[in-house]
Parts: structure tokens; C-alpha cells; sequence
């Protein structure tokens, strides 16, 4: 019982963690306009993301361009691509695989092999958060070094937008999700401990017990 609940509440984990790196791929708040000068009045605000680049104007009007070219784009951006689609597919991947060796389903009927299953299903979402984590903490470190730089312009600096705090918050997710999934699995049907039965005294011809029985 505390194993299939700690299944759920692995699995449910995962799946939001999944969903959050989704939304961040797709959110264009990446990187943000820093306001930094003595003037906080501004007409525009800049997002920078993975797919395009949106324009917010100060009466609400937003316009986004998408990006012409992959190469064009910086090395952290390119790399931010391919990890998170990849670790977007891997969630999938990962409910599929945990639903299948899941104690609440059927698809599998060996224990042993539907512990297995779920292991792998851990690993699997441990793995993708992982995918994440690196491009999420690449970004912001050039982010980071690029703010405190003093040779860029202000107009040039950005700020750390809401999608690497949500990706962040997704790779919490998704690491203890995982983790709980690789420990919630049973230890099979088989008890580690064995019986030993004596062996039933024999009795001798005459009617009496063997003398070897109190030997």
C-alpha cells in the first residue's frame, strides 16, 4: 500500500514537472529586458526565448518574430533547444513506461518485472530533468555574466526571465518524482527469509522411536 502511494505520488510529480518544462520551452521569457537606468519609464520590454522574440509595448501591444535561422542563434540557445524537446519527449516516454509496470494496472503481470519497469520509469524522468537542468543553468550563467559586464550598454543587458524559474521548479519536480519512483518499487513476491522444516522421526520396527532421533 505505501508502495503504490508513493508510486502516485512519484508519477503525479513527473507529470507536472513535464508540463513545466513544456511551458518553458514554448515561453518566450527567457531573457528580459533589465531595467537598470534612473529612468523606469520605458516604451518597450524585450523577451528573448528559444523560438522567437516578442516586443511589449507600454499600452499592453505585443509583437513577436520568430527566429529565421538556428545557426544564427547563440550556442546557449541552440543547446537549450534540442535539450528540452528531447527531455520533453522523454516525459512522455516516461509516463508511457511507469503507467505499464504501475500496481494499479494490469499490462504486466510478474511483479518482479513490474518493478523493473517502474525503475526504469524513474530513471527515465531523472534523466530528463537532468536535460534541463543544464542548458536552464547554462542560460542564466551567461545571463549572469553578461549583466555584470561593463563593457555592454545597458540597453544590452537581460535579466533572468520567468521561464528558468519555471524550468527550475520543473527539475525539482522531476529529480524527486523520479527518485521516488525508483525507491516506491516492492521487493518482489518472494520474502527474503527461508524455512527450514526438521525432519519427522522415524519410528523403528518394534514400535519404538529410532535411537538416532536423540542423538
Amino acid at each position: 500500500m505505501v508502495s503504490a502511494g508513493l508510486e502516485i505520488l512519484g508519477l503525479s510529480m513527473c507529470v507536472i514537472g513535464s508540463l513545466l518544462v513544456m511551458m518553458a520551452c514554448g515561453l518566450p521569457m527567457w531573457k528580459v529586458t533589465a531595467f537598470i537606468e534612473a529612468n523606469i519609464v520605458v516604451a518597450q520590454t524585450i523577451w528573448d526565448g528559444l523560438w522567437m522574440t516578442c516586443v511589449v509595448q507600454s499600452t499592453g501591444q505585443m509583437q513577436c518574430k520568430v527566429h529565421d535561422s538556428v545557426l544564427a542563434l547563440s550556442h546557449d540557445l541552440q543547446a537549450a533547444r534540442a535539450l528540452t524537446v528531447i527531455a520533453s519527449v522523454m516525459g512522455v516516454l516516461g509516463l508511457m513506461v511507469v503507467i505499464a509496470g504501475a500496481q494499479c494496472t494490469n499490462c504486466i503481470r510478474n511483479e518482479s518485472i513490474k518493478a523493473r519497469v517502474v525503475n526504469a520509469g524513474g530513471v527515465i524522468y531523472i534523466i530528463s530533468g537532468l536535460f534541463v537542468l543544464v542548458p536552464i543553468s547554462w542560460m542564466a550563467n551567461n545571463i549572469i555574466t553578461d549583466f555584470y559586464n561593463p563593457q555592454l550598454l545597458p540597453s544590452q543587458k537581460r535579466e533572468i526571465g520567468a521561464a528558468l524559474y519555471i524550468g527550475w521548479a520543473a527539475v525539482a519536480l522531476l529529480l524527486i518524482g523520479g527518485s521516488l519512483l525508483c525507491c516506491s518499487c516492492p521487493s518482489g513476491g518472494s520474502s527474503g527469509y527461508s524455512v527450514k522444516y526438521a525432519p519427522t522421526k522415524r519410528a523403528a520396527q518394534n514400535g519404538d522411536y529410532d535411537k538416532r532421533n536423540y542423538v
